[in-house]
């Protein structure tokens, strides 16, 4: 099997976890690796992805029939290159239930597209519960916990067990409470030319930012690398 892309589901029930965050990382790795792709929000309110990347991110709302059609047809999509989708806690049980309903994930491994559930963890009980719901509704995902070290939930892991092919921890390194106030304003992005005149960071807070990223980027091509060989495998066992 030869995979063409992965699209990317970034979930949480949960506010304040850091999942806008972990997309608009995920939209800059694919502009630093010269990737294409598509990217939409499923939030409301403020400091929503679009916001962030006004530019790069369609805003979708599957409130209706034809909004739903519009959002799961781009997702499998063979044209456009790999998916990032910000599922916010609004549209979390909508999203999921549409996506099983009509066979999301097996559409996706239908057309060479590998399916990618990034998870933000949290200490609360629904997180678990939702979690575990997700792991029996779609077996055939890379679900992959994401453990936000800015919150400290590494005691939870064994709540969030990675699972399907590829599936595996991801970590989001902490960047330092100093350093976050220059990020958290949009728009804002992490792609090189937006660092670089982005005059209002001081150089040393601009180097520190430049390490986190290469961590988190480190991160995303091991989660890549680790999808394409569970693909591989599976492939050579059919």
């Amino acid at each position: 099997m030869s995979i063409r892309h992965s699209v990317y589901i970034v979930a949480s029930p949960r506010p304040r976890v850091g999942k806008t965050l972990l997309s608009r990382l995920l939209i800059d790795y694919h502009k630093h690796e010269g990737r294409e792709f598509g990217a939409f929000d499923l939030n409301s309110g403020d400091h929503t992805l679009k916001q962030f990347a006004p530019d790069d991110v369609t805003a979708a709302n599957i409130g209706s029939v034809k909004g739903q059609m519009a959002l799961f047809d781009s997702l499998v999509s063979e044209q456009g290159g790999g998916k990032v989708v910000d599922v916010g806690g609004d549209a979390y049980k909508n999203f999921f239930d549409v996506a099983y309903r009509i066979g999301l994930v097996e559409e996706a491994h239908k057309r060479d597209i590998a399916p990618v559930i990034l998870f933000i963890v949290s200490s609360d009980k629904q997180a678990a519960d939702v979690y575990r719901d997700l792991r029996t509704r779609f077996p055939g995902a890379a679900l992959t916990p994401v453990h936000n070290e800015m919150l400290g939930l590494a005691q939870h892991r064994d709540r969030f067990p990675p699972s399907g092919q590829g599936g595996a921890i991801l970590r989001m390194p902490v960047l330092a409470p100093g350093l976050r106030k220059y990020i958290e304003t949009p728009p804002f992005g992490f792609a090189d030319e937006q660092l670089a005149n982005a005059r209002h960071i001081p150089l040393d807070a601009h180097i520190e930012i430049q390490r986190w990223l290469r961590k988190a980027y480190l991160e995303f091509r091991e989660l890549d690398l680790r999808i394409l060989l569970g693909e591989l495998q599976t492939s050579l066992r059919m």
